[in-house]
C-alpha cells in the first residue's frame, strides 16, 4: 500500500501507485508511529528535489524524524510544485539551477536560503498552491514549464503539451491556451535561461 507521499504538479501530496524518478522533502511533516502525514504540508521553506539513490544509503520511508520522503513523477513536476534541486545529493544540478537563477535575476551566486525565500512566496497563496498568469504565448514557454487547464496539468516540451497522470505522461497534444502557470515565475526564468529538467521516460514514449 503506497503512503501519502506522492506530489502532484499542483503541490498536493496524495496516495498513488506511481513513485516516479525523484524523491525530495519539505522538512518533517509526518508521524513516524503511524507513517501518516500531519496537518501541515511543510515545515521548512527548503523544498528539495533529491535522487532516489545516494551513496548506497537506505531509508525506511516515513520511519524516522529526519525528513519526510516525498516522490515526484519527474523534475518538471517537482519544479512546478515549488521544489528546487538539493545541494547535497544533486550538487551539480543545484549549482546549474543557481547559476541560471543568478543570471536571469542579475544576482551574483544567490544563497539557497535566498532562493527558497523567493520560491516560498511564489508557490503559495493563503497556504495553497499559487497559479500564475501566463504572460507569453504557450509556444514560447521553455521545455519543462507546466501549465493548468480544466483541472489537468501539462508539461510543455518542444512545442507540445503532455498531460500529467499518476502513471506517467499521456500522448502529446497541442494546447491553444491554458488557465495559468503552475511553475513558479522565478523557476520559469531558470528554465528559459537554459536549465534542463530531467523528464520521466513516458514523455519520450508519448512522442514516438
Amino acid at each position: 500500500m503506497p503512503f501519502q507521499n506522492r506530489v502532484t504538479p499542483f503541490g498536493d501530496i496524495v496516495i498513488a501507485p506511481q513513485r516516479g524518478i525523484f524523491t525530495g522533502n519539505r522538512g518533517i511533516i509526518h508521524d513516524p508511529a503511524t507513517k501518516t502525514l500531519l496537518n501541515r504540508r511543510w515545515s521548512s521553506k527548503a523544498w528539495l528535489i533529491c535522487t532516489l539513490e545516494y551513496k548506497d544509503r537506505r531509508r525506511a520511508v516515513m520511519s524516522g524524524r529526519s525528513w519526510t520522503e516525498l516522490f515526484f513523477l519527474d523534475e518538471a513536476v517537482a519544479l512546478a510544485a515549488g521544489h528546487r534541486p538539493c545541494f547535497v545529493c544533486r550538487r551539480e544540478a543545484a549549482n546549474r539551477f543557481r547559476e541560471f537563477w543568478g543570471s536571469a535575476r542579475e544576482e551574483q551566486r544567490p544563497s539557497a536560503t535566498a532562493i527558497d525565500t523567493v520560491l516560498h512566496h511564489e508557490r503559495l497563496e493563503r497556504g495553497h498552491k499559487r497559479l500564475h498568469l501566463i504572460s507569453a504565448p504557450l509556444a514560447s514557454l521553455p521545455d519543462g514549464a507546466m501549465v493548468a487547464l480544466a483541472g489537468s496539468a501539462f508539461t510543455l516540451r518542444a512545442g507540445r503539451a503532455y498531460r500529467w497522470t499518476y502513471k506517467g505522461y499521456a500522448s502529446p497534444e497541442t494546447l491553444r491556451h491554458a488557465e495559468g502557470l503552475l511553475t513558479p515565475p522565478s523557476t520559469l526564468l531558470v528554465l528559459s535561461s537554459g536549465y534542463r529538467p530531467v523528464f520521466h521516460p513516458s514523455i519520450n514514449a508519448g512522442s514516438s
